[in-house]
């Protein structure tokens, strides 16, 4: 093998480094032969460095990805509507496709859809891919996604989703290849807010979801709610590149401990989410890494206004008092964290109010708003969970707090599993873990607004939800800001959430696996990791 010098090293070169190591070339060997040829010691260094790392760029296909997420229970589901949390989530991305997706910048684009256009942001134009089909065979056609859109619409089938879709109300096939859809209002969103897990396209009249019938880069071999599901790669994927990893196998290990330890002795590859007491395990090994992402995502104390103690205005401004915000982030969270202001759009969006500022820890105003309430000397039960990332931790910190001024907080741990269907909206005090979403409005329609299906605190105002949908038609971005701004002001201060801060997520991984990314969605590449990372040989 004969090698250029430095002085006319062309690209062509580097792709016959690149496969002389794929070969089995060593660093030494080809070193020496750069050496022979002229080429400088650190020059050729340089070199093998450059082809190494282009070489570990380009995706590898085959072998077998395990990966364990921190939450299941037998609740899990197949049916994207009913989606409610990040296993869930990461099955819909391995079985099934959206119209649309959002990559690493956060910008919408197109996956089934070939576009989506509309002239006045209230009646939208849907083309679809042709050739795509349904893992059973089936032709993806406008009638799946007129169905798939409607069920959203059907109280029957308890969507995740149906105070967002409700603003469809018309869902029409043009011809095989055509949808139309028309919104009750104009909304800019509608292409962002089809990217949302729960969007995902089914084939026309399922209703049998005890195996994913989708057009995904993975074919659903097994699927054991609250215990494991395994997709074997889609041979007739329609997209040209991807899935690289032959079989695909999603598991819950709720323990974070745990988890890391699955992954340090190689059982998995990925373990997701975990807690910043467990990265100092994976920060001094060499065969695993952390893969860190700031996107939104939050831990959150949600007090019912609705119930005893929450029905006490008091009550809640103190315990936002009491939230030493700080020492969340830098002990709870060994500084992977940004201060919360107690609203739910992340600094990451253009539409953060930065002129909201974080309250103050305050131990004596708490007093004062707990003594007015008439809580001072009473046990208040406040639930926690590891299903609700750092919420424990968290909770420790407010009840340490609460012991200084004389508030006796009752932390009551319960398990991950059921920790969603038994305790979270339902308790009077108890912590939620919020994915991000794409837009305020997204946030807002699921959150806050009086319908919203996931009111954790059960926050109403008329005057909340008619601002929602002014904004959502507003194509005058200065305008739609300035209600985004006043809306997180009115739930900061009069919703029963505090949002201390918004963690940066951080997946563990193996050296091994390559090709993850941040997203906006969320951690694990926002959830759809299985489909783009690959196995290194």
């Amino acid at each position: 093998m004969s090698v250029p010098s430095i002085t006319n090293w062309t690209a062509s070169d580097d792709a016959m480094v690149e496969n002389a190591i794929r070969s089995g070339a060593s660093r030494r060997d080809l070193l020496k032969v750069m050496l022979a040829g002229g080429v400088a010691l650190t020059a050729g260094s340089a070199l093998f460095g450059r082809a190494t790392s282009a070489l570990a760029a380009t995706p590898v296909s085959g072998g077998a990805l395990k990966a364990a997420s921190w939450s299941s229970s037998t609740a899990d589901t197949l049916d994207p509507a009913k989606a409610s949390q990040a296993s869930d989530y990461v099955r819909c991305c391995a079985f099934y496709n959206r119209l649309t997706f959002l990559d690493a910048r956060g910008v919408t684009n197109m996956e089934l859809a070939e576009s989506v256009e509309s002239a006045d942001a209230k009646v939208w134009t849907v083309k679809l891919r042709s050739g795509v089909t349904f893992h059973d065979g089936k032709t993806l056609k406008a009638a799946d996604v007129v169905y798939s859109l409607n069920r959203h619409l059907d109280p029957a089938v308890g969507s995740k989703v149906n105070s967002i879709a409700k603003q469809m109300t018309g869902i029409k096939a043009l011809d095989d290849l055509t949808v139309e859809i028309t919104l009750a209002n104009p909304n800019a969103d509608l292409p962002t807010i089809l990217a949302m897990h729960h969007f995902m396209i089914i084939a026309d009249g399922t209703t049998d979801f005890a195996k994913a019938n989708g057009t995904g880069a993975f074919v659903c071999e097994v699927f054991e709610p609250g215990v494991r599901s395994i997709g074997k790669k889609n041979t007739n994927y329609w997209k040209e590149k991807g899935p690289y990893i032959d079989t695909f196998e999603y598991i819950a290990i709720s323990d974070d401990t745990a988890r890391v330890n699955a992954l340090l002795s190689g059982d998995i590859q990925l373990a997701a989410s975990i807690n910043p007491r467990s990265m100092r395990l994976v920060e001094s090994q060499t065969h695993v890494a952390l893969s860190k992402f700031t996107s939104g995502n939050y831990t959150n104390l949600n007090m019912r206004l609705d119930l005893s103690p929450g029905n006490k205005a008091d009550f809640v401004q103190g315990m936002k008092y009491l939230l030493d915000r700080e020492k969340i982030q830098k002990s709870a969270l060994r500084g992977v964290a940004e201060l919360g202001n107690d609203q739910p759009v992340s600094p990451a969006s253009i539409y953060h109010n930065a002129d909201l500022k974080p309250k103050a820890f305050d131990p004596e105003k708490a007093k004062f708003h707990f003594e007015k309430a008439g809580l001072l000397g009473q046990t208040i039960p406040v639930i926690a969970s590891d299903a609700a990332a750092s919420s424990i931790d968290m909770a420790m910190i407010l009840q340490q707090a609460g012991a200084d001024i004389g508030v006796t907080l009752d932390v009551q741990r319960v398990p991950s599993d059921g920790y969603w269907s038994n305790y979270w909206l339902k308790a009077p005090v108890h912590f939620g873990n919020i994915n991000p979403r794409p837009t305020p409005d997204i946030l807002f329609s699921l959150l806050y607004a009086s319908d919203a299906p996931w009111n954790e605190s059960q926050y109403k105002s008329e005057k909340f939800d008619g601002m929602m949908l002014e904004a959502r038609g507003l194509l005058d971005q200065a305008k739609r800001k300035e209600i985004y701004d006043e809306m997180q002001v009115m739930i900061s201060e009069e919703a029963g959430t505090a949002i201390p801060v918004f963690i940066s997520n951080v997946d563990a991984i193996s050296a091994k696996l390559k090709g993850l990314e941040g997203n906006p969605l969320g951690g694990q590449m926002g959830y759809a990791f299985a489909e783009y990372v690959w196995l290194e040989a």
